[in-house]
């Protein structure tokens, strides 16, 4: 058990009282790794990276992204798909990808987005379903969406044995969502028999 102080609280469960000397502030340490990160990292890793408690990175990265926004920088901080990264700030996207890509777009087709669309909405769901949802084949475009690492297989029906397919984190870091919640309602622009569609082979 552990030892009490003279004021009842307890020693030995001390929280961190700062960096040691030389080393950086939490606010340095936290914009230096985000700075060099892939994809968005969880409070909770950052505070076994830097032993610091979880509220209190949850804290400091609230009040970093609040102050990059109120002072208009070219970056945000971001809370998307169960961690943090920086992003470019909307008003600046296009000047970013005008020299990123010079001038040359690279978006989904439409038959990519309405496949992606039904994955996202249905999840976790065969070719087949798909398929007979659009009305047309999609395993080609199924691969390119797994090629690009929007969707991914999650496992098998069942009763089928069908691979079935699900989105993947980077879908929600694309669409900037913390999860799949957040997607917008369906229901009003489908039409009244898609839960009655039946998976036909193509």
């Amino acid at each position: 058990m552990p030892d009490l102080d003279e004021t009842g609280d307890e020693t030995g469960f001390d929280e961190p009282s700062g960096p040691e000397p030389g080393e950086p502030q939490l606010r340095a340490a936290l914009e230096a790794i985000l700075l060099v990160v892939d994809e968005p990292v969880a409070e909770v890793t950052l505070a076994q990276v830097l032993e610091r408690p979880t509220h209190e990175i949850a804290s400091t990265l609230r009040e970093l992204a609040g102050e990059y926004t109120a002072a208009g920088r070219g970056f945000d901080l971001r809370e998307v798909a169960g961690g943090w990264r920086f992003y470019t700030r909307a008003e600046c996207a296009a000047l970013v990808e005008r020299f990123v890509r010079d001038g040359q777009q690279a978006r989904l087709t439409q038959a990519a987005l309405e496949t992606l669309s039904v994955v996202a909405y249905r999840q976790p769901v065969s070719r087949a379903k798909v398929a007979a949802i659009r009305g047309v084949n999609s395993d080609g475009v199924m691969r390119t969406l797994t090629a690009r690492g929007l969707v991914e297989e999650a496992g098998t029906d069942p009763e089928s044995q069908a691979v079935l397919y699900r989105t993947t984190s980077y879908f929600l870091e694309r669409l900037g969502l913390r999860d799949l919640d957040e997607l917008p309602a369906l229901a009003p622009f489908l039409p009244d028999d898609v839960e009655n569609l039946e998976e036909q082979p193509k």
